[in-house]
């Protein structure tokens, strides 16, 4: 197995991220100008439990198969074998399941729709084998590839369907393209052989990691989905794609900076498992470039929404405005918390972020039962964003105390320069709101350079710029 850095591996999944990042932004923004919002509400609601089922399928399979250095090629495949078996029982019941979940919101067209995504199931359920033996074996740049052709083969295929008047089922048959060429583009670059009779051996050999990092699963699963499962049922299909069209925007750092880095931080950190200084340490490195760039962004998004909102979708998803500009405050915390659940794997210690879990869902559920109680997306925006950054709190001393054994307080004062250079920007965001543009491009644009102006002079005042420099050089 080729030894690979984290610098080389970041970069190679940061260039296919990246392109991805583009291509997604260009077909969301057709794809919301074809569909409804009760459209999306309507795939949102199913696509909650498809991601459930996708938790328990998993099993913690994935994060254990790259932990574990014993495991043969031999083990891989009788996991796989194993796999295909999950699969199919999964997806069957997930087409009966269809039926009660269709009786719950009081809509029939929750049957075809599950029944079809069964389908997207089966394959998610296969590739949990291939794509975490791919990580594990680093093969970064077979990784970045399939994800380039995926993103274009799914998205283009819901282009063309949603033309067609499909309505929602745009979306279905993106995600089963999306999962089905996954699959057959890992499975057949990791030569994976399949046997119908398999040993549970290799289970035994990774049981006592999956246990764990399945239990963590699904607590994060509930943490990340409570919020549509109750705000379909109770405020409606709408609210619901206005809700979630804002929070996915949210996600976008998270998903296109922290998501860029952290999946080659397990791979290649686990090789250090036992030598918890060298993984703060590189840890560290990368933390202060998240904490910079999204406290940034966060605030930017907040003073922004409406610019950001008009020009990724368009007039008639206005009401998502003041959901992104609560949500926007939390996007700092959730940049930075997103990429602990790699270093809880990688310390071998799935068991304080199962109990970091625990804390993350009671958060979550109280700040949203709130919001329910109150009846308006935008309180449970704001509630949300409270719990996300006391999570922060909760999620860093179980991982830097607990697992690191590291000075927590150490690690909270090394956040102490954002705060000043925070400021900063925030009132060059309120002086920003005195200047109007006809155009919601140039008005965008404006914010941009007056708060970017503001945030270079405080990286300069706080002596940060000289992280991110560093972070460019490297």
């Amino acid at each position: 197995m080729k030894d690979i850095s984290i610098k080389k591996a970041a970069a190679i999944n940061a260039s296919a991220s990246y392109i991805c990042v583009i291509l997604q932004i260009v077909f969301n923004g057709i794809l919301a100008r074809i569909l409804s919002p009760e459209d999306y509400g309507i795939v949102t609601v199913v696509t909650v439990f498809t991601t459930f089922f996708t938790v328990i399928s998993n099993m913690g399979i994935g994060p254990a198969i790259i932990q574990n250095k014993e495991l043969t090629e031999d083990d891989i495949s009788n996991i796989f074998s194993f796999n295909f078996y999950a699969a199919i029982v999964i997806s069957l019941v997930f087409v009966v399941f269809s039926v009660p979940m269709a009786h719950f919101y009081e809509n029939s067209v929750y049957i075809p729709i599950g029944a079809l995504l069964a389908i997207s199931l089966f394959f998610h359920t296969m590739n949990i084998v291939p794509h975490s033996y791919l990580l594990k074996q680093k093969r970064f740049m077979a990784i970045g590839v399939r994800m380039i052709i995926v993103n274009v083969t799914s998205n283009a295929a819901a282009i063309v369907i949603a033309f067609m008047g499909y309505k929602y089922y745009a979306l279905v048959w993106q995600a089963i393209v999306n999962a089905m060429v996954s699959f057959l583009w890992n499975y057949s670059t990791t030569g994976i052989k399949f046997r119908i009779k398999f040993s549970f051996s290799g289970l035994r050999k990774i049981l006592s990691f999956s246990m764990f990092q399945m239990g963590y699963s699904i607590i994060n699963y509930f943490s990340k989905n409570i919020d549509n499962l109750v705000i379909g049922k109770y405020i409606g299909d709408s609210a619901l794609g206005f809700y979630d069209k804002a929070y996915k925007v949210t996600l976008y750092p998270q998903n296109n900076l922290t998501n860029v880095i952290t999946p080659t931080l397990h791979p290649i950190l686990s090789s250090h498992q036992n030598d918890k200084e060298y993984i703060y340490t590189k840890y560290m490195e990368i933390v202060k470039v998240l904490s910079l760039l999204g406290m940034f962004i966060g605030i930017y998004c907040y003073f922004a929404s409406e610019e950001i909102i008009g020009i990724l979708f368009g007039n008639q998803w206005g009401a998502s405005v003041p959901c992104i500009a609560m949500l926007s405050l939390s996007i700092w915390a959730q940049m930075i918390t997103g990429s602990s659940q790699a270093i809880f794997q990688s310390a071998g210690n799935p068991k304080n972020m199962f109990i970091s879990g625990l804390f993350t869902i009671l958060l979550t559920a109280s700040a949203i039962a709130a919001g329910i109680f109150m009846g308006d997306i935008v309180k449970i925006s704001l509630y949300l964003t409270i719990a996300f950054n006391l999570n922060f709190f909760v999620t860093y001393y179980f991982l830097i105390k607990r697992t690191l054994g590291m000075s927590y307080l150490g690690f909270l004062k090394s956040f102490i320069p954002e705060l000043g250079i925070a400021a900063l920007v925030t009132l060059a965001g309120f002086g920003a709101r005195l200047i109007t543009a006809e155009y919601l491009v140039v008005s965008a644009f404006i914010k941009g350079v007056i708060m970017g102006i503001a945030y270079i002079l405080g990286l300069l005042i706080f002596r940060q710029h000289r992280v991110l420099i560093s972070f460019i050089k490297r």
